[in-house]
């Protein structure tokens, strides 16, 4: 189960840069635009992304920040918000790589945001929800980028998996 989430692990870096690299030459309007997007513009969007995994990882480890809601603008500019994207990609990474299998099996509690609940549930469900979660609003971004003019990023898992980064999970 391990290797499952090593290769999502490393799937979510190469597919955030795919999309950075994507948005890179938007202006800051362009960005910010309303898209219609459940956050808005394009950078509200990244910004949930790396909120939500914040919040996650803060869950998993019980370590780092967590933003107290879910629309919070931790960086407006694009090139300050990739640095703080890239710095999270590798600490996901690594903590998945650090896990040891039993703790794929095993639960952990913690307290929601919208509505501070207490949940208790297992590792592994949690760790689908979290990847599949980046997925899900990484497409709402891939649509905006390529609603901006700008080309479309190729973002499927099996494109990875045929990179010199993604070879070793095929």
């Amino acid at each position: 189960m391990r290797r499952h989430f090593q290769m999502f692990a490393a799937y979510n870096r190469w597919a955030n840069a795919a999309v950075y690299d994507a948005a890179a030459d938007l202006s800051a309007d362009e960005l910010a635009r309303d898209m219609g997007a459940f956050f808005g513009s394009l950078i509200g969007t990244l910004n949930h992304i790396l909120v939500a995994d914040r919040i996650w990882m803060k869950r998993f480890t019980g370590e780092g920040t967590a933003p107290a809601a879910l629309d919070t603008i931790l960086h407006s500019a694009l090139p300050v918000l990739r640095v703080a994207r890239e710095a999270e990609d590798a600490r996901i990474v690594e903590w998945i790589d650090a896990l040891p299998d039993k703790a794929f099996t095993g639960r952990f509690t913690y307290l929601t945001v919208t509505d501070m609940r207490t949940i208790s549930q297992r590792l592994a469900p949690a760790l689908a929800h979290f990847f599949n979660h980046q997925t899900h609003h990484r497409g709402q971004a891939h649509a905006m980028v390529t609603a901006l003019g700008r080309p479309s990023p190729t973002l499927d898992l099996v494109y990875f998996q045929r990179t010199e980064e993604g070879r070793p999970f095929a």
